[in-house]
């Protein structure tokens, strides 16, 4: 594109536009002397101001028009860019309704309190961003957000990082927000705030030697209620405490000796199939000749309709043991010593009885088996350690 304009042209020009070639021009209106870009767009002509011939020399507006041409063969309309820019922007969706939406949207596969939980956290430890533009987020927003609890209230300060950081990647894939995720761990708060394991080093949950577990389940055997039953049945299937104290008959085949624990009641949200072990059978047949009529809870509480407390469970367990300190989630570390330690078991086949993920994302790809049958003779050989009743794999 040939230069039509110069220095010493430029100003003994008259009135109108003059062309310098590739759509750039002098545009001469009275005293006004501007550089202008011109082109076409979809059969209507545009005309982009470039600024005034005293602000920019010729070789500055030169620059400016190449700028503009780069955007159009990039598909950028350089007008209406130009308009979008003058254009106050709208405040946009803010943090706190894009939290509403994303409990809106997963709410459906998590367990009946989750969203409460969700909502009070955000609500109560996270108050400063709900009004911010969600697009708008930063990381020192986040920091205010989590300094003041992360020494003090480090499990809580994790979990809230861990929710905030969740809602901006929803916000994101609804473009509501772009760039990085500004509660991400790696690489961003890692580098300012202390790691968690220094902060509040982690406390495993008090649990029974498993040599002491036969005589536990003598004296849970011998006590009167749902509570010892409950206990004796957690500790025989390795369940957590609110899988056991929640457990329904409608989950119970007896037929096939095997409890299944719906996604909606397991911490992973994955179905968890339990094989039932002589022993747990036998609680079963006790529970059930006690049953209300129409119950469906196998252990119901004081209340209709709902379950035992984690304080009647934690009370057995403590009577049994007869020591206080020991709680009833260490039951689960209890029973996984005891695979290590006195059975050998492979490593795969005792994780598979906690219902733990395998955190290896590539093995888990492959590992597709719930390995039911190898831990059916596993939890049998079990049962038959803590009640001394023998089994013959």
């Amino acid at each position: 594109m040939a230069a039509k304009l110069n220095n010493l042209t430029i100003p003994r020009l008259g009135a109108g536009n003059h062309s310098d070639g590739g759509g750039l021009y002098l545009r001469v209106i009275g005293q006004s002397r501007t550089w202008a870009f011109r082109y076409q767009r979809q059969g209507k002509t545009h005309w982009v101001s470039l600024g005034r011939v005293s602000d920019f020399s010729l070789a500055e507006a030169r620059h400016k028009a190449r700028e503009c041409r780069r955007k159009l063969h990039d598909g950028v309309d350089v007008a209406g860019e130009r308009k979008a820019a003058r254009t106050p922007k709208a405040p946009g969706i803010t943090f706190g309704e894009a939290a509403v939406a994303y409990i809106a949207a997963f709410q459906p596969g998590w367990k009946p309190k989750q969203a409460a939980i969700w909502r009070t956290s955000l609500d109560q430890h996270a108050a400063a961003l709900l009004p911010i533009p969600v697009a708008d987020v930063n990381v020192q927003d986040v920091m205010a957000v989590l300094r003041p609890i992360w020494a003090t209230k480090n499990e809580t300060a994790s979990k809230v990082r861990g929710r905030i950081a969740a809602v901006l990647d929803y916000a994101k894939a609804q473009a509501w927000r772009s760039g990085d995720n500004s509660a991400d761990w790696r690489g961003r708060l890692e580098f300012a705030l202390p790691n968690r394991a220094k902060v509040a080093p982690v406390v495993h949950r008090a649990a029974l030697p498993w040599q002491d577990l036969p005589g536990v389940m003598v004296r849970l055997s011998a006590a009167k209620g749902a509570a010892p039953r409950c206990t004796a049945l957690l500790i025989l299937t390795a369940v957590r405490s609110a899988e056991a104290r929640g457990a329904r008959w409608a989950e119970i085949d007896e037929a096939s000796a095997t409890w299944t624990l719906p996604p909606s009641r397991m911490k992973g949200a994955r179905e968890h199939r339990i094989p039932l072990a002589p022993g747990v059978l036998a609680i079963l047949v006790e529970m059930r000749a006690a049953r209300p009529d129409g119950a469906d809870l196998i252990f119901p509480g004081g209340r209709k309709g709902r379950p035992l407390t984690d304080v009647a469970v934690s009370k057995a367990l403590h009577a049994a043991a007869r020591r206080r300190d020991v709680t009833v989630h260490g039951c689960r570390s209890t029973f996984r010593d005891w695979c290590g330690e006195a059975m050998a078991v492979p490593g795969e086949v005792a994780e598979a009885a906690l219902a733990h993920r395998n955190p290896d994302k590539t093995q888990r790809a492959y590992a597709r088996s719930d390995l039911l049958d190898r831990r059916r003779d596993l939890m049998a050989a079990w049962a038959a350690y803590c009640t001394g009743v023998p089994h013959s794999p």
